[in-house]
């Protein structure tokens, strides 16, 4: 699965669970996640999405283990598969 389609699906997800789901740009820096997940609880969550096979670049790896010292939620999931767990999670949280 392409890895657009594999966003687009979190996308839709996030928002059919009553969340927000924003693209992710910081202009200037490379190699922040993809997405800035909010959660209907208030939970946030960075996404960087990539195919089953997809490799992270160095500066992805950097700054996502930066984010992660800091205590940042940030998944990195790999393809279809992966987004429906997270979903999953989500919505395990309204219960």
């Amino acid at each position: 699965m392409l890895e657009k389609n594999a966003e687009r699906h979190l996308v839709e997800g996030v928002k059919k669970l009553g969340g927000l789901c924003y693209k992710f740009v910081s202009p200037g820096t490379q190699g922040v996640p993809d997405r800035i997940i909010v959660t209907a609880q208030g939970r946030i969550i960075f996404a960087e999405l990539k195919t089953d096979k997809g490799v992270l670049s160095k500066i992805q790896e950097y700054v996502i283990s930066q984010m992660r010292l800091r205590h940042a939620d940030v998944r990195v999931l790999y393809g279809l598969k992966q987004v429906k767990e997270l979903l999953a999670e989500i919505g395990d949280e309204r219960k």
